[in-house]
């Protein structure tokens, strides 16, 4: 992702507003996309001039810059992904083609990966996010990081990414962390989990 005329910009939602309720409703997009969301790329544009990573990729100042301006540059990462793979409630919702095979590989199954993804998610203290992400071999893992944290500083490729900061279930679920996790498979599209991992290079 590529600043444009020198300034980040949030990526246009996929869906409407309320088309993802009542997983997440429209005033959480209101809120989380609208306000939380621009407020991180507002941060970041205003600590890039004059800065190292000025002109760089989205990716690279998440991979190595530190402090605030980090933190502001993985939000926006972190947030453009966590929209960008949702759509309208499916039940039945699954991978197909090869992030099926490779979940079935690597976890057992869907079920398998499911149960460790939503664990991992549940067991975060504070706040930050959950990952499923491919190795340089493709082979898959869930990483649990912390506040802005994106498993791009570890080499990784990411795929998926559930929201475990508060204000991202606080007005749909309240502190039910365990029954928002859950309910996002409903909304996940699988297309967009696939064509990550075809484009991990």
């Amino acid at each position: 992702m590529l600043p444009e005329n020198g300034k980040f910009e949030k990526p246009a939602l996929p869906y409407a507003p309320d088309a993802l309720a009542p997983v997440l409703g429209a005033e959480t997009i209101e809120f989380h996309w609208g306000k939380h969301f621009q407020a991180y790329v507002d941060n970041l544009n205003a600590a890039l001039p004059g800065s190292p990573f000025e002109g760089k990729s989205l990716e690279e100042i998440v991979a190595k810059a530190e402090g605030g301006l980090f933190n502001n540059a993985g939000q926006t990462l972190n947030h453009a992904m966590y929209f960008l793979q949702f759509r309208a409630p499916r039940e039945g919702n699954a991978p197909e083609g090869k992030i099926a095979g490779a979940i079935a590989r690597d976890f057992g199954s869907f079920e398998k990966f499911q149960a460790e993804f939503q664990a991992k998610g549940a067991g975060l203290f504070g706040s930050g996010w959950v990952w499923l992400s491919a190795d340089a071999e493709g082979k898959l893992k869930i990483t649990q990081e912390a506040n802005a944290g994106n498993p791009v500083r570890s080499g990784l490729v990411p795929l998926l990414t559930f929201d475990v900061w508060e204000h991202a279930y606080y007005i749909d679920w309240r502190n039910r962390r365990p029954a928002y996790l859950e309910a996002l498979w409903k909304i996940v599209d699988w297309s967009v989990v696939e064509a990550r991992y075809a484009a991990r290079g």
